[in-house]
């Protein structure tokens, strides 16, 4: 592109959008890209400052913002997003459903280390609904390098997609509720209106909520009876502490499932159990969900129904971000909390 002065730019298109902030409260683009301009646009350029104008080279070996944008974003989207702009330079990416948004991040950070490139996006696995910005891909100058537009291309393209939303699927899913002063009716269960509502949070189709004693044999008969129903995910709650006769993890691994984690570097909700038994993920609750609106149950949730693979590998590194600050209003997932 070639600088000119505002005066001798009659008859030639801008290249770039040129904002303005007027004193009448106007703020936004005043003259957009293309736009011819007149003896006319004179005074109005210079009111808002615009001394020099920028005019396209199309020989030059350079790509547009807006062109540059545009081609990063067609090679980083993957699936259910939807895209708007450019604008100023600037594209937004959207969810079109409701899921988890899943970040290839290393990807990420090699596109951000190519000269003039910018993305900055939402954290991994952030649960996320319909319409949600989720980022914002641009150039800093008003034209790049054709080489530097070619090399963030190809990266994307190499890891495709870099972006994607994973839809949540309306698992069958059933609750086991443990304890013999439950079953008895000694103490009134709290546990079965929380996990409707989170299952609920996922459309899950709820096939049954069981109450059990403290009994090994009455909790396994529980989840055999859920897996021949169907079962895809089956909540077990009470019992997760380490007292010796918290009898639900010994249960689950009885069961014959292979357990993923017995614990989680997070709190509230350290004593997260995840194992999986054939299709069906079994999950120990952590005590804490009674009290706490969010626990570490409620970031491996989004996982689970989103069909995301859960590795101990995984969980190993959320120690940093597992700690809940515990603040006075709860805006998760709008925070670290284990993203």
């Amino acid at each position: 592109m070639r600088k000119v002065k505002v005066q001798d730019a009659i008859g030639q298109a801008l290249c770039h959008d040129i904002t303005a902030i007027m004193s009448d409260g106007f703020k936004g683009v005043k003259f957009h890209r293309g736009h011819v301009i007149t003896e006319q646009d004179i005074p109005a350029l210079l009111d808002v400052g615009k001394n020099h104008v920028y005019i396209w080279e199309p020989e030059a070996d350079e790509v547009h913002e807006d062109d540059a944008a545009l081609a990063i974003t067609k090679a980083v989207c993957g699936d259910n997003l939807t895209t708007s702009g450019p604008t100023e330079g600037k594209i937004s990416i959207s969810a079109k459903v409701e899921g988890l948004f899943h970040v290839n991040s290393d990807a990420l950070r090699l596109i951000n280390s190519v000269e003039d490139f910018t993305i900055p996006c939402r954290p991994d696995f952030t649960p996320v609904s319909a319409g949600e910005k989720l980022a914002g891909p641009r150039i800093v100058p008003l034209v790049t390098k054709r080489a530097n537009v070619e090399a963030a291309v190809a990266i994307a393209q190499n890891a495709f997609p870099v972006f994607s939303v994973l839809p949540f699927k309306p698992l069958r899913s059933a609750v086991i509720i443990t304890g013999s002063e439950v079953y008895d009716g000694r103490i009134q269960d709290s546990f079965e209106p929380i996990m409707r509502k989170k299952l609920q949070r996922f459309h899950a189709d709820i096939l049954g909520v069981t109450k059990c004693r403290d009994d090994v044999d009455m909790i396994l008969t529980a989840i055999e009876g859920y897996i021949r129903d169907g079962a895809e995910l089956i909540l077990l709650t009470g019992g997760m502490s380490v007292d010796p006769d918290d009898l639900t993890p010994t249960a689950i691994r009885l069961s014959g499932a292979k357990v993923i984690t017995q614990g989680v570097p997070m709190q509230p909700g350290n004593m997260l159990m995840i194992a999986k038994l054939g299709k069906t993920m079994l999950m120990g609750v952590p005590g804490a969900s009674m009290h706490s609106p969010i626990t570490s149950l409620d970031v491996f949730l989004p996982r689970v129904f989103a069909g995301v693979e859960i590795t101990r590998e995984g969980i190993v590194g959320m120690g940093v971000g597992g700690l809940c600050a515990a603040c006075a209003e709860c805006t998760w997932p709008t925070c670290y909390f284990g993203l």
